[in-house]
């Protein structure tokens, strides 16, 4: 049998993640589970998620334990099977183990049939704009942003996964689309490739001022995945009966105390109430039945090039906790995955 490698969480990270929260190793080689797989990794997503399931405690996944495996959306080759659901030679997408080499039951995979497409497309999309990053975007938009032809959204973090996505949905349905982005290079890819009508960056000292001056009629769906500074900057802008859709909080992920200075959620708090803004936070696993619609509309127009996407691709699995790590920091461009094999 090949020689096997994998990553393992050393430790909970406190704060940032260091390279010694994780192990990389040697491992035997798995075998085929009686009616499973065994499968070899081509690609492997890393995602901001995954710093929360480092954590202790209760959440809406179970947490990763120090000196087990850590895992993740993947794309694989299956290379031995006792299921006649996988044949041999196909590439399939879900949750994998951070391994070059691993058994899997089957149970959650998905074929990606080149009839369907998938021979002309890169396979690591199934893990960016036609996995999970793909359909969060969709149905935060579609769902909870429940948008209408002429309102503005603003969207955090519109160069990252989801962002990118949004944005350009949000385009495409009548929307004035306002991007926040860190750095000059992520706002332009913002407007002169995403279509935004606006982009401002986060770092920006005057941020709620160019945010106000981009947003003329208020703001009417705000796409949170960030937190922080972002967060503070719209609440003013909000109009009422406006809506959150609440994906995730980046900026908070490595926090391991309070923010310095006074609490200001009295104030957001307050804007939610008096603006009637409906906040609803999801998880895109709450919408797993909506997945063929979204592969309906998205698919063909990431295939024609209407939709763009972009990656930032590391080499190598010893390389996904760096590949990680820079995700958290705001190193990404477009959807984060490691090429294995």
């Amino acid at each position: 049998m090949p020689t096997n490698h994998e990553i393992l969480l050393a430790s909970r990270p406190v704060g940032a993640p260091t390279p010694e929260n994780f192990t990389y190793r040697e491992a035997p080689a798995p075998k085929t589970p009686a009616g499973g797989v065994l499968l070899r990794l081509l690609w492997l997503s890393v995602d901001p998620y995954l710093r929360g399931r480092m954590n202790e405690g209760k959440s809406y996944v179970q947490p990763f334990e120090p000196g087990g495996p850590i895992a993740s959306g993947g794309v694989a080759e299956v290379i031995e099977s006792d299921n006649p659901k996988f044949a041999v030679g196909a590439r399939v997408s879900g949750m994998m183990k951070w391994a070059e080499l691993q058994a899997h039951e089957g149970a959650g995979l998905t074929v990606l049939d080149p009839a369907q497409g998938w021979g002309k497309l890169s396979l690591s999309y199934a893990l960016g704009v036609l996995g999970m990053p793909g359909m969060t975007a969709w149905a935060g938009l579609t769902i909870h942003g429940r948008p209408k032809d002429g309102e503005t959204i603003v969207v955090s973090a519109a160069t990252g996964a989801v962002g990118t996505l949004v944005c350009q949905l949000a385009k495409r349905r009548g929307l004035r689309v306002v991007g926040v982005a860190g750095g000059a290079e992520k706002c332009a890819y913002a407007v002169e490739t995403l279509g935004c009508d606006a982009a401002v960056d986060h770092r920006d000292p005057e941020l709620k001022e160019k945010l106000k001056a981009a947003c003329p009629n208020g703001v009417d769906i705000y796409f949170e995945n960030v937190g922080g500074v972002t967060l503070a900057a719209v609440m003013p802008l909000m109009n009422q009966f406006s809506r959150i859709p609440l994906c995730g909080m980046i900026s908070q992920y490595n926090a391991v105390e309070a923010a310095p200075g006074p609490d200001r959620s009295g104030a957001l708090w307050r804007a939610i109430l008096t603006n009637r803004i409906a906040v609803r936070g999801f998880i895109v696993s709450d919408h797993s039945g909506k997945m063929g619609e979204f592969l309906a509309e998205v698919a063909p127009l990431v295939a024609s090039g209407e939709i763009k996407t972009r990656e930032t691709v590391s080499e190598g699995l010893s390389n996904a906790p760096a590949a990680f790590m820079a995700l958290l920091s705001g190193g990404n461009f477009g959807k984060a995955v490691v090429k294995i094999a």
